[in-house]
């Protein structure tokens, strides 16, 4: 009797509840393998690497920005109708100093990859015209400043699926200054 039982007992790996048991410690070892591959590769856009310096400038920022304020700077946009052009009409108080170029950021606020900085030339009068790559819908920061960056305008441009451009720009600083 003692032999018979000795036949019948099977190797470890024959048995199906071993490599039931290792399938999960298995999988997490390769889904964390997989995150580490991803978290090296991927570039996250979000994180800046001169963040002191540009918390240095941010007095700077709010200068130009209550300069313009001060000028009374407003901004109409016109997109052309394959979103490729740009046009800017600028308005401010009269006698102030009209600038040759203006320079305009658009930016993804989480996607860096897809951010474009523009100079538009001045056509004629208070018309300004630049080169635009297209631009995928949603919400997009925009900055516009003169060409001797004495003022900016910030807001929101929100793209849509028509190539319209809404335009919001604040009235007054972030922190409630007029």
């Amino acid at each position: 009797m003692k032999r018979k039982l000795e036949s019948d007992a099977r190797p470890w790996y024959r048995e199906p509840w071993p490599w039931l048991l290792m399938v999960g410690p298995l999988l997490v070892i390769v889904a964390g393998v997989i995150t580490t591959y991803l978290a090296i590769v991927s570039n996250d856009g979000l994180v800046e690497d001169d963040y002191y310096k540009q918390g240095l400038t941010v007095n700077r920022r709010s200068e130009r920005e209550q300069r313009a304020i001060e000028l009374d700077v407003k901004v109409d946009f016109v997109l052309a109708p394959d979103g490729k052009e740009i046009r800017a009409l600028l308005r401010f108080i009269e006698g102030s100093r009209l600038p040759e170029a203006l320079f305009m950021s658009v930016s993804h606020p989480t996607r860096a990859g897809f951010d474009q900085k523009l100079i538009l030339r001045r056509e004629g009068g208070r018309v300004f015209t630049g080169a635009l790559l297209p631009v995928s819908e949603g919400r997009w920061h925009v900055s516009l400043e003169d060409d001797q960056r004495e003022w900016r305008v910030v807001g929101e441009w929100i793209a849509g699926k028509d190539s319209s451009l809404r335009w919001t720009a604040p009235a007054s600083l972030p922190d409630g200054r007029k």
